[in-house]
């Protein structure tokens, strides 16, 4: 038997993809060139690999076992083709996923730390919900994900095939636009937020899943005013006076410093924490090794 890493790389891109149209496009190959490889690949092995749901192939049992297998074996590779052709102690490539919150904050002044201490340039930075980030994990498409989740309600988190470390803590606030009624006053209590329009993330962020825990409970009515996908979008919304809004202090510092958002002050303990996040079958390249330990000690600076 003697598997190939051209078939490990189709493999790896159907497991991700789901289905070989998408599979042949990210590697630029016909759609036979693809389903033969995974036909061979199969053959050789013994085994098939994937289940056909509604026209999607979804790795099986075998597949999901190979998965870590064959992302090893494909980053290792990665390693030596790039081992001779550099001067530099860490060689590779490095995918990093992180929430809207982190990923705008505090991941690009992380990634300019790491850079200045390593000597490394080669990383790539995926930023989407928290949600998202632990699927792509689970899928070997990232190596590291950086997310948000609140404590007591942290669900997607809860998975046996995930590594996961408390890292950063950060507190979260309310906003509203200068002119809202609400901003006038000194001092906010929760009756004051009763009957209110809200201004959340999409299902599946953390900062909707702590505002749902922590805050909703407290409330007896309020609604959704708009649903929106970026921290930018419900800024942008609270200032022009469409609804409160429950964000990041970090996220909030600038438009509240120019004057575009009103931050209340409420008697309440709105602090969350951050997770670093990985696979636990992922292969710990000396890369992967130097991050995880370079970002578990890192502080942002002021």
């Amino acid at each position: 038997m003697s598997v190939s890493l051209r078939q490990l790389q189709v493999f790896v891109a159907v497991a991700q993809e789901k289905t070989i149209t998408a599979a042949s496009s990210l590697l630029y190959l016909s759609k036979p060139a693809v389903s033969m490889a995974i036909t061979e690949l199969e053959n050789q092995l013994g085994h098939k690999l994937f289940e056909r749901v509604n026209n999607r192939l979804i790795l099986n049992e075998q597949g999901r076992r190979l998965l870590p297998l064959a992302d090893e074996l494909l980053t290792r590779t990665d390693e030596i083709s790039k081992v001779l052709d550099s001067n530099e102690a860490l060689t590779g490539h490095l995918r990093i996923g992180a929430s809207d919150t982190i990923g705008n904050q505090l991941v690009p002044f992380l990634l300019r730390d790491f850079r200045a201490e390593s000597r490394h340039a080669d990383q790539a930075l995926v930023i989407s919900n928290s949600q998202s980030i632990i699927d792509r994990i689970l899928a070997f498409e990232l190596d590291i994900g950086l997310i948000e989740g609140q404590g007591e309600n942290k669900h997607y988190l809860e998975n046996e095939d995930l590594e996961i470390e408390p890292w950063l803590s950060d507190e979260m606030c309310i906003v509203c636009a200068v002119d809202h009624s609400l901003a006038g006053q000194e001092k906010i209590t929760l009756l004051d937020l009763e009957n209110h329009h809200w201004l959340l993330r999409e299902t599946g962020s953390g900062t909707r899943e702590h505002f749902l825990s922590r805050l909703a409970p407290r409330l007896e009515n309020w609604s959704v005013a708009f649903e929106l996908r970026t921290t930018e979008a419900i800024i942008n919304c609270a200032a022009a006076g469409l609804g409160l809004a429950y964000l990041s202090t970090l996220a909030a510092r600038h438009a509240v410093a120019n004057k575009r958002l009103h931050k209340l002050t409420l008697p309440l303990d709105l602090r969350r924490q951050y997770w670093l996040v990985h696979h636990k079958s992922k292969y710990h390249s000396p890369l992967f090794e130097r991050f995880l330990s370079f970002a578990a000690k890192w502080q942002i600076r002021d």
